[in-house]
């Protein structure tokens, strides 16, 4: 009987794989000391010096102290006029905001109407789908939107917009009636 018989073949290529892994992994046992030793002299070389910092330099201040010329960092005397007017609407600073006036008046879709006449109220639907009862007088919108007519196809409304002088003008507005 040979000694290769008795080995079933399962465990003869069990033993060869064994033995090549073995095989392999002996060959990465040589050690280290030579990356030790190129580290080590890496290390002790010299870098490159550092460049020192430039020098900051110091400007001259200048004072337009001359009446012909303006200086062009302030406002003029016409910008200063325009924005000191106090005529005009403005917003109500010390008015509580409503709950439709976070949304833009574009977002916002009418729906339908409730009642008749004086005490008819508009359905307004807000972007994330509540629908809320309006009057008129009640505020609507981002740009202060006052809602001053009520009909059964559309809500009139005055916003209040900036006019690009710091100042502010109205400007109307509607929503119609959604008929999807």
């Amino acid at each position: 009987m040979n000694i290769f018989s008795a080995i079933k073949p399962s465990h003869a290529v069990r033993a060869l794989v064994t033995l090549c892994v073995a095989l392999i992994l002996s060959g990465c046992t040589r050690g280290m000391s030579d990356l030790h030793d190129w580290v080590a002299q890496e290390k002790a070389k010299k870098g490159a010096p550092i460049q020192p910092l430039p020098v900051i330099k110091t400007f001259e201040t200048f004072k337009y102290e001359d009446q012909d010329k303006r200086d062009p960092f302030s406002p003029s005397t016409t910008e200063l006029q325009s924005n000191a007017s106090t005529s005009g609407p403005r917003p109500d600073a010390n008015r509580a905001q409503q709950p439709l006036e976070k949304f833009a008046l574009d977002s916002l879709k009418m729906v339908g109407t409730l009642g008749a006449g004086s005490s008819m109220e508009v359905l307004v639907k807000d972007p994330g789908g509540v629908i809320h009862r309006v009057h008129t007088g009640e505020y609507m919108g981002q740009n202060y939107g006052h809602v001053t007519a009520i009909s059964e196809s559309s809500i009139d409304l005055v916003e209040l917009v900036s006019n690009g002088n710091g100042g502010w003008m109205e400007r109307p507005a509607s929503i119609a009636l959604d008929e999807k």
